[in-house]
């Protein structure tokens, strides 16, 4: 069996798909193509299927909240980490999702890796996937309000005990006291 020659990912996205890179970021080696999300699904289709890219394996999909640092083109980012088991090749695509509508479409079709990865940035972030099969919480019951994950949720902590404080923190536990 022949093996094509390996091609490159950024070239051939951008002669598939022109209107849908964003840009192109490099940084120690690793390359993100940032695609605007009504082409997500079409772009990792075509880095799935054509020959010399063949990225058949999704490893993650990660999700960012940039809040309160606008210096982006969206207050969210949602990233897919793909890699090309054939080619020994990682890349990420990545989507910028503004914060009164974070939607993009589901990629379940593509990889049905997907299904529970995107429910959990659903549940955690608050991001929307059109189309998703199942798209319900994965986490947290359904009757919660927010998403935790995102930046501006409030904040419920517990002051950490040390010796200097380690009486007034006890007296409000709910253990037995002696």
């Amino acid at each position: 069996m022949q093996i094509p020659k390996a091609l490159d990912p950024v070239e051939a996205v951008k002669g598939a798909f022109p209107e849908a890179v964003l840009d192109v970021v490099q940084f120690r080696d690793e390359t993100t193509l940032v695609i605007h999300p009504k082409e997500i699904v079409n772009v990792c289709r075509y880095l799935r299927d054509t020959n010399g890219l063949i990225y058949n394996f999704m490893s993650d999909i990660s999700s960012v909240d940039y809040y309160p640092d606008y210096n982006r083109p969206g207050r969210f980012g949602v990233c897919y980490h793909l890699l090309s088991m054939l080619y020994n090749r990682r890349l990420r695509v990545k989507v910028y999702l503004p914060e009164d509508e974070p939607v993009v479409p589901t990629v379940t079709g593509v990889w049905q890796v997907a299904n529970w990865l995107e429910r959990e940035i659903y549940d955690m972030m608050g991001i929307i996937f059109d189309g998703h099969p199942d798209l319900r919480r994965v986490l947290l019951p359904e009757d919660w309000d927010g998403h935790p994950a995102r930046r501006d949720a409030p904040l419920g902590y517990e002051t950490v005990m040390f010796s200097f404080n380690a009486d007034e923190i006890s007296k409000h536990k709910p253990f037995a006291k002696e």
